[in-house]
């Protein structure tokens, strides 16, 4: 009688069992997924982590942490950095004496200059936001339309430009030439006294590519240390990576595709209009594409993008919200003007809740994790 209820107890457990939702590590298991579950299914290492939601045909990379650079201070004392960071912080390579690459750089604050656009030389304004040279070393192009491939390349163009620090970079060298300071610097990184551009410019890259991110508490959950986000933060990174298709652009180590995008702020024809790319390329297709930023250490490298017109996050979140194609033209409008530029198809309305737009905000966040600031060097005076 008793083996008869046994088998009678295990069966009604078996079949009351057979209710319960299952526990799975895939999110697509799951049957109507509780945000709970949702957050769970991020506290696992990265592989095992729901796939974002990517347009066909859009290559992307899955996020990946930085590490603390061990070798920092010991690249520091290399004699082609020293000479770049002397070089980078000395207003005597500018024309006036009075503007430096941290004029617009400054490691204070983000190695940016906080303002909507640059200030340089007579303070002239520039007419594009100032980009942080944090992780610089590993972009593919530089400026906001791409127009330099190389740090050495890019460098030249400051230099020179009328309204940053208007020195003729021919004269340069002489000018350095005369200083018994670099005299000794170049020797040192070079094995002789010779001052030309191409070791100016090659001494300026090398130590820009010392200044990177520190670890963010980002990177920290992605090496595992689940409680290093707050679960606001982890639904944030998962309505990132799905809802507000983010990923299509924003992807990889650094949060960048490295590609450019017209994301509507053109103001074609109006204040503030800036044509981007196709100011390098002119072909039509071009107009109002701009790179796409990095997205670590957001907190400390604003106002942001190409016009710096914007300085909060949850407002920059409510325009993509937006589908950002309230400006594209009517069919007749672009055939009567092939360059009036139309809004990247990868941006689409989102329809965000305010809950899910304020996750986000605290996801890119998150991102912040840089707090050293390096001091100025005494660079030679005579």
């Amino acid at each position: 009688m008793k083996k008869i209820i046994l088998i009678g107890t295990a069966a009604m457990l078996v079949f009351l069992l057979s209710f319960t939702p299952k526990v799975s590590n895939n999110l697509l298991d799951v049957h109507d997924p509780t945000i709970q579950d949702i957050i769970n299914s991020y506290k696992k290492e990265i592989s095992k982590w729901p796939k974002p939601n990517i347009d066909e045909g859009v290559a992307w990379k899955e996020f990946a942490p930085i590490k603390r650079d061990s070798a920092y201070f010991i690249n520091q004392e290399k004699p082609k950095v020293i000479l770049g960071k002397m070089l980078f912080f000395d207003p005597k390579l500018s024309g006036s004496n009075q503007v430096s690459c941290s004029s617009c750089h400054d490691p204070e604050i983000g190695w940016t200059d906080r303002r909507r656009v640059s200030l340089g030389n007579d303070h002239l304004e520039g007419s594009r936001n100032t980009p942080t040279i944090l992780n610089v070393g590993a972009r593919k192009t530089l400026f906001w339309d791409g127009k330099s491939e190389t740090l050495e390349d890019q460098a030249i163009n400051p230099i020179a430009a009328h309204h940053e620090m208007n020195m003729e970079p021919p004269f340069l060298p002489g000018k350095l030439s005369k200083i018994n300071g670099y005299k000794k610097l170049f020797k040192d990184a070079y094995g002789d006294e010779k001052i030309n551009m191409d070791r100016i410019t090659e001494a300026l890259a090398e130590f820009q590519k010392t200044v990177s991110s520190q670890p963010s508490r980002f990177d920290q959950f992605l090496d595992g240390k689940h409680n290093a986000l707050s679960d606001q933060e982890i639904y944030g990174m998962h309505i990132f990576r799905t809802k507000a298709r983010c990923m299509n652009c924003h992807n990889g180590q650094y949060l960048t595709d490295e590609k450019f995008h017209n994301i509507g702020l053109t103001y074609y024809k109006r204040k503030y209009e800036d044509l981007g790319v196709y100011a390098i390329t002119k072909k039509p297709e071009d107009v109002g594409r701009f790179r796409t930023p990095q997205l670590r250490d957001l907190m400390i490298t604003r106002s942001w993008m190409h016009n710096g017109l914007f300085d909060d996050l949850e407002g920059i979140v409510n325009l993509y919200n937006s589908g950002m194609h309230m400006n594209d033209p009517k069919p007749d409008q672009k055939q009567k003007d092939p360059n009036y530029p139309v809004t990247d198809p990868l941006l689409k309305k989102l329809d965000l809740t305010k809950e899910e737009t304020q996750a986000v905000v605290k996801f890119l966040e998150s991102m912040t994790g840089t707090t050293f600031k390096m001091r100025r060097p005494e660079f030679p005076v005579n």
